[in-house]
C-alpha cells in the first residue's frame, strides 16, 4: 500500500538491504511496541513477496512475530482483515505467527 506522498511503483526490484532496513525503524512514540510497528510498517509498505523475504529476516533476527499493538491487535489479526492479504496471512501464519485471543476465527 502506498501513501498519498508516495506514489505506488509497479515492478521495483527490492533488494535484500532495502527489506532489512526495516529492521532498523523506531516507533513514533515510546508506548508502541516496536516489532509491531515495524512489522505493520513493512506489510503496508511491501510486496507480498517481500514481505515474505522480511518475515525471514525478522524471525532470524529474534523480533517478536506475536507482538500486539495498544488494542491487542497482532499484524495477523490486521493482515486478516484485508481480503487482498491472504498471501501476507499466510506467511505470517507459515513463520508461526497467531491470532489474538480476542480476535475473530
Amino acid at each position: 500500500m502506498s501513501g498519498p506522498e508516495k506514489p505506488k511503483i509497479i515492478g521495483e526490484e527490492w533488494s535484500d538491504e532495502r527489506v532489512r532496513s526495516f529492521l532498523d525503524l523506531k516507533p513514533y512514540r515510546e508506548d508502541l511496541d516496536a516489532d509491531y510497528f515495524v512489522l505493520l510498517r513493512a506489510y503496508e509498505s511491501m510486496r507480498a513477496e517481500d514481505f515474505e523475504r522480511f518475515i525471514k529476516f525478522f524471525v532470524e533476527s529474534g523480533r517478536n512475530l506475536n507482538a500486539a499493538s495498544e488494542q491487542g491487535e497482532t499484524i495477523l489479526d490486521r493482515v486478516s482483515e484485508h481480503r487482498r492479504s491472504v498471501d501476507y496471512a499466510r506467511t505470517l501464519e507459515r513463520a508461526g505467527e497467531k491470532k489474538s485471543a480476542g480476535a475473530g476465527a
